[in-house]
């Protein structure tokens, strides 16, 4: 499975231009001027993992596939998109079909680039783009428990929905209900408030290093766990660069990490998956999973026979396996364990499918 972020926000915050550097691409036209965005552009893009490369370079594998991530380049957002304001409606369609959403917020100043309002305020900006995604919630849940005296839902769908729009009405804060529910049943409840959040600050490259007050306010409130900082311009930059360049050009910069990188690592966080491997001569190859998944349901993620089939799992831990250089070593230093289909996959696993035909 792969996962999908959409990348939101008002207009001219910067979205297609992280867009266009995080897929390595043009596909994103990035204008000074609201709403150059219409439909969404959709990129994906490998996730690097520098333990594939040391798998399949010990297994001598003629192919590396890594697993990917798709980006969405989702059109500027406006107050008032819940009721068709902008491109309010095909705005909120688009973002009910991501995993994650990253929350876009302009954290400089510049004369050269519009703005939608007539100030610079990161902390308003995000108020405004999730204050239409609640109110747009508010206007499903209601038709949705209208609907309900037929009882169409489950008893544990009309609580949820009937406990989220307690709190909407209260305060809009949702952070208890996020806590107490798995993300399966979030996820099912297709809300866009419940979708697990990255917020990125997009900044200037001074800033990027020293900070700045506009990033400041927002790190007092959503917390640095919650917070990337980048200069989508920067990223832009250094993505027609080659890997020795872009080191220079980074350290130069005082960028620790890539954008991509650092949304990866922050994504893989907040959705709770990990990554398991296959590895052989034909192909080495990285699959990520939702945490606790058990060994049945990865061989699913394979193929359905897989699962089907199942007889065991044989696997070796990631660190088994570099210590070991290899499947056949790991096996003759008893490193390799026979697991069945109740078997938790932890991340980094090798694994060798057993399944009946």
């Amino acid at each position: 499975m792969s996962f999908k972020c959409g990348i939101v926000g008002l207009p001219n915050v910067g979205k297609s231009t992280l867009f266009n550097a995080l897929t390595q691409s043009n596909k994103a036209q990035a204008a000074n001027f609201p709403f150059c965005t219409i439909d969404p552009n959709i990129g994906n893009v490998f996730v690097p993992d520098e333990r594939l490369d040391r798998i399949s370079k010990i297994s001598k594998s003629k192919k590396k596939i890594n697993t990917n991530i798709s980006f969405v380049d989702i059109a500027g957002l406006v107050k008032g998109a819940s009721k068709g304001e902008g491109l309010g409606n095909k705005f909120l369609s688009h973002i009910r079909e991501v995993d994650a959403i990253i929350h876009l917020a302009r954290c400089f100043e510049s004369s050269k680039i519009q703005n939608v309002n007539n100030d610079i305020n990161p902390l308003r900006d995000i108020e405004i783009v999730e204050t239409e995604m609640i109110l747009a919630d508010m206007e499903s849940i209601n038709k949705r428990l209208e609907k309900n005296k037929k009882k169409s839902l489950k008893e544990s769908e009309e609580i949820l929905l009937r406990n989220v729009l307690k709190c909407m009405e209260k305060d809009g804060d949702l952070s208890n209900i996020i806590k107490n529910y798995d993300r399966n049943t979030l996820n099912e409840s297709g809300l866009l408030s419940l979708k697990p959040k990255i917020y990125v600050c997009n900044t200037d490259e001074k800033s990027l290093v020293d900070s700045n007050k506009y990033i400041d306010s927002c790190l007092k409130k959503y917390g640095e766990e919650n917070i990337i900082t980048i200069c989508a311009e920067i990223e832009n930059q250094i993505v027609d660069l080659d890997e020795k360049e872009k080191k220079f050009f980074m350290e130069n910069s005082g960028i620790k990490k890539t954008g991509l990188d650092l949304l990866i690592q922050k994504g893989y966080k907040i959705l709770k998956l990990e990554t398991f491997f296959t590895s052989g001569i034909q192909e080495s190859r990285a699959w990520t999973v939702p945490k606790n998944t058990s060994a049945v349901k990865a061989a699913g993620v394979i193929h359905s026979d897989f699962e089907k089939g199942f007889i065991r799992a044989e696997t070796i831990s990631y660190d088994d396996f570099i210590s070991c250089n290899g499947y056949n070593e790991s096996k003759s230093a008893g490193k390799l364990r026979l697991e069945g289909k109740n078997y938790i996959v932890k991340d980094g696993d090798i694994l060798l499918f057993r399944f009946n035909t």
